[in-house]
């Protein structure tokens, strides 16, 4: 007897330097997608618990088995409609090259990537503040940015920037996402989805163009100065 096919949970991954907001981010993206009628899962960062759990942060040779448990963690969600990844094992590869000069992660982390059917990438414009073990100063951001876009264009992976402050960030984040999804599947208003269709579109093909995205972050930076939020802690 052939049983019916289940479609499989769309995913989107949350990447970014540190202090870039991607753990509250997901969260609020979760619970947004709630309110429209989805089951939502968010897999939260390995790392994080990793440090908590060690009091220390991994060294070299421990690094791969952190960035693999990340990707089960998230693959293995299938009971949900969407799956949130605070972080991917792209971001341990990253960390491993910058902090050990270790290369071999991004084989194995650009192919995980590939599982994710958006990928937003959490802007600079948020200032840095401090997390214990995990952080190390806001001198590292730009290069880890620098990698991370380097690492996703020369894997074929496209991605969205998100910029924004608080309620702003979340409400760039969801464009993003409606941009690459189908509308009417996010909303669910029936509670039934037609698996035929596909759910997840292509980028729009300037997202990559540095241009266009500084024009974009100058733009919410004036935003943000003609109408600043109270600081929250990302």
């Amino acid at each position: 007897m052939n049983m019916p096919s289940m479609a499989r949970p769309r995913r989107i991954a949350l990447l970014g330097a540190e202090s870039t907001g991607k753990t509250q981010l997901a969260q609020a993206l979760g619970l947004r997608l709630q309110q429209r009628g989805l089951r939502v899962t968010v897999v939260p960062e390995v790392l994080r618990e990793w440090c908590d759990r060690q009091g220390r942060t991994p060294g070299p040779d421990e690094q791969a088995g952190i960035a693999r448990e990340q990707a089960h963690r998230v693959l293995r969600r299938l009971d949900a409609d969407v799956v949130i990844a605070d972080t991917t094992p792209l971001m341990t590869a990253l960390y491993s090259h910058l902090l050990f000069g270790d290369e071999t992660l991004y084989d194995f982390a650009l192919a995980h990537q590939r599982h994710y059917d958006a990928t937003l990438v959490t802007g600079l414009d948020l200032p840095w503040v401090p997390d214990g073990l995990q952080r190390d100063g806001p001198q590292v951001r730009e290069p880890v940015d620098a990698l991370l876009r380097t690492a996703l264009a020369r894997a074929g992976v496209s991605w969205q920037v998100i910029y924004g402050r608080h309620e702003r960030r979340l409400e760039n984040a969801m464009k993003a996402i409606t941009s690459i999804a189908n509308t009417d599947q996010l909303t669910l208003g029936n509670g039934q989805k037609d698996h035929e269709t596909p759910l997840w579109s292509g980028l729009c093909a300037t997202c990559g163009d540095p241009a266009c995205e500084h024009r974009l972050f100058t733009a919410l930076m004036r935003q943000d100065a003609a109408h600043p939020a109270p600081d929250q802690d990302q």
